[in-house]
């Protein structure tokens, strides 16, 4: 299995280097592409959807082993009245 260099800083738990990580702000998708191309040309230019930048911060995304959805937290916030003023 191939890993990219931000996966293995994260599994060594050492440093990251920013330098080195796909600044979201530069990712453009093309909205006329089927929606597998759109995927598949964020995932290469994005090249590590949970390790990336945006500007000077590192995004890094985990999700909590719940068994819930995002859908399932998506209405659970939208119900919860916080969504509403989106």
């Amino acid at each position: 299995m191939n890993t990219t260099i931000a996966e293995r800083a994260v599994t060594a738990n050492t440093q990251i280097n920013i330098n080195e990580l796909a600044d979201i702000r530069e990712v453009e998708i093309n909205p006329a592409l089927p929606q597998e191309e759109r995927m598949k040309s964020y995932l290469r230019q994005i090249k590590n959807p949970r390790l990336y930048r945006c500007g000077d911060m590192i995004v890094r995304v985990s999700f909590a082993e719940t068994g819930a959805t995002l859908g399932d937290r998506l209405k659970q916030y939208l119900l919860s009245g916080q969504g509403l003023a989106l």
